[in-house]
């Protein structure tokens, strides 16, 4: 009975992932930092300080994002984990 869930739940998430691709295959899809920077600028804002230290290229930029994402990741992995353990030795 759970495999039967879980197939209806795989296939649920990949049409919610796949129907806009079909829907709208002109659309463009644009990321929220890019809109939001736009409507920023608009309005005629100047930020009132500069970072401290600038990445010297946009792939070490990613790099850097990548590995504070995979930190998060393991110390949240971690701590559901050791919740997983402590309920397990408790049978």
């Amino acid at each position: 009975m759970k495999t039967k869930h879980y197939v209806i739940l795989i296939v649920l998430m990949v049409a919610i992932f796949v129907a806009p691709l079909l829907l709208a295959p002109d659309a463009e899809y644009g990321g929220a930092d890019g809109t939001a920077k736009d409507a920023i600028s608009d309005t005629g804002y100047e930020p009132w300080f500069t970072s401290l230290w600038e990445p010297p290229s946009g792939e070490i930029e990613s790099l850097l994002f990548a590995l504070q994402a995979a930190i998060g990741a393991l110390i949240i992995g971690y701590f559901v984990g050791y919740e997983h353990g402590k309920r397990l030795k408790k049978k």
